[in-house]
């Protein structure tokens, strides 16, 4: 194992042994006290902001059934069958409205629970809202057959044929059904990404095709009053989100900041930096940690979403802000291979910037970076622009060989000029050890984070690396006493 702490003379030992080299002190990145304490306690208001709007929405679509004097009107038992099924197809569909604006990728969203978060709540309410629609459907059909004198097969056939936009209603289920069952991660990793994603837009004919028998059947929407008013406003308000946030915004900044490969150049074995030129850059500044969606415009290519950090802050000059961004990307599959062999004067669509992973998350002083692999390069953009004072940042890289800590140069050449502390942990893997992202010496040693901070308690600590490697991490912070709001480790799963 090779445990370096820098900058300075590379030293070969164990943390805090005598003799090893003292950090100087830069006078950049003087700390705002207090500023990160307020900016943390104002996410979390706006985290509860969205709790409180979440459940009002689920509580006003029950509520105007309620208003239409809904309790009256279940005087049988097939009007209770009727009711539960009004009910739950309001609460459903208000969930799914719920989930489209949860992948919206709406930036008050994004700016105060994160990208990954938000997927995560989105993936949550899809088996909730899928039993709410096919309890609502169940549930219909026995009341209105109770009440006609047939079984819910002979009544859901009826519905079919007879009422108006009910047909769309079923089609509408079974798209409901299709979309769930490809989001569960046993299914969905059978398949490439594109094929999920396909199937994913089914979401969108879903929700289509479900409105119509809304308006049409059943008088709670009858032209005129409020409750059709209010359901069209937010089905209006949800669709709008949408098409601003994932369409208009992505074009309006293809078009505004007109990025161009200018070069590809090699890192390591199998990992290169792919460097743009583009217009008005300046707007993507302070973006480090966070990650854009490109789409490289070249055949065979301009189809396939890439998800990636920026590897440095861009750099933008000239009087329409002209300048250059990076990304630093690993040959991990087939589409990432592609991108190796980018020509320069490739033209390149992107959206974001997206996602937590930045300055914006900070709610301490002290601030501690633990990459591996090519998650190291996200942690060089954020050190280069993330504010802390001499002293208050420890950044550590893992990699099995030197050679694996990509960009290890510029950030050694950053922590220098920021007075941070560097370690560089390499060497084998404890495969005996499921449970550590260390060296195998290290474990062997009895090392773990606070081993290189002692202070780690009262740091954020952003983590970006392999998901397993990065679960340990997480781990080793927790056990140190770090609390989970001062962990920030963003998946780019899906």
């Amino acid at each position: 194992m090779k445990t370096q702490l820098l900058p300075a003379t590379p030293a070969t030992g164990r943390p805090g042994q005598p003799g090893l080299p003292s950090i100087p002190r830069a006078p950049r990145g003087r700390t705002d006290h207090g500023r990160f304490a307020r900016q943390h306690r104002q996410r979390l208001l706006r985290a509860d902001l969205l709790t409180v709007i979440a459940w009002t929405s689920v509580a006003a679509s029950v509520a105007l059934w309620l208003a239409d004097g809904g309790t009256s009107a279940v005087t049988s038992p097939a009007a209770l069958f009727t009711a539960a099924g009004i009910v739950a197809g309001l609460a459903g569909m208000d969930l799914v409205l719920l989930m489209l604006l949860l992948v919206a990728r709406i930036p008050f969203i994004d700016r105060t629970v994160g990208h990954d978060r938000a997927l995560e709540f989105h993936r949550k309410l899809g088996k909730p809202s899928l039993y709410l629609l096919l309890a609502h459907g169940m549930f219909i059909a026995v009341g209105y057959g109770m009440a006609d004198g047939l079984d819910p097969i002979s009544e859901s056939i009826a519905l079919w044929t007879l009422v108006p936009d009910m047909w769309l209603a079923f089609v509408s289920m079974a798209l409901f059904v299709a979309v769930v069952v490809t989001s569960l991660v046993a299914v969905r990793r059978r398949f490439p990404y594109e094929f999920w994603y396909v199937v994913h837009l089914l979401t969108y004919a879903a929700v289509g095709t479900s409105l119509p028998h809304q308006f049409s059947a059943g008088g709670l929407f009858a032209e005129g009053t409020w409750q059709r008013w209010y359901w069209l406003a937010v089905c209006i308000a949800t669709g709008a989100a949408l098409l601003y946030c994932r369409i208009a915004q992505p074009l309006v900044a293809t078009f505004r900041h007109r990025l161009t490969v200018s070069r590809v150049t090699g890192v390591a074995p199998g990992v290169v930096n792919i460097e743009m030129t583009g217009r008005h850059l300046g707007r993507l500044a302070g973006a480090g940690g966070r990650f854009f969606v490109w789409r490289f415009l070249a055949p065979g290519l301009w189809w396939h979403p890439h998800p990636f950090s920026l590897s440095a802050e861009p750099a933008a000059y000239g009087p329409e802000g002209q300048g250059t961004l990076r990304i630093t990307v690993r040959n991990l599959g087939r589409g990432s291979a592609r991108l190796v062999r980018l020509r320069p004067g490739t033209k390149v669509a992107l959206e974001g910037p997206y996602g937590l992973f930045s300055t914006a998350a900070r709610g301490r002083d002290k601030v501690v970076l633990v990459g591996a692999g090519i998650g190291i390069t996200p942690l060089r953009a954020l050190l280069e622009t993330t504010p802390f004072a001499p002293g208050q940042a420890t950044v550590l890289l893992r990699g099995h060989t030197e050679q694996e800590l990509y960009l290890r140069d510029e950030i050694l050449e950053l922590c220098r000029q920021r007075g941070a502390k560097l370690f560089h942990l390499t060497g084998p893997r404890a495969q005996w050890n499921s449970t550590t992202w260390l060296p195998d010496e290290a474990v062997r040693s009895g090392y773990s984070l606070p081993s290189y901070v002692p202070e780690i308690a009262d740091a954020d600590v952003y983590i970006c690396g392999p998901a397993r490697w990065a679960g340990n991490v997480i781990a080793d912070a927790r056990a140190a006493g770090v609390r989970p709001d001062q962990i920030h480790h963003e998946r780019f799963d899906w």
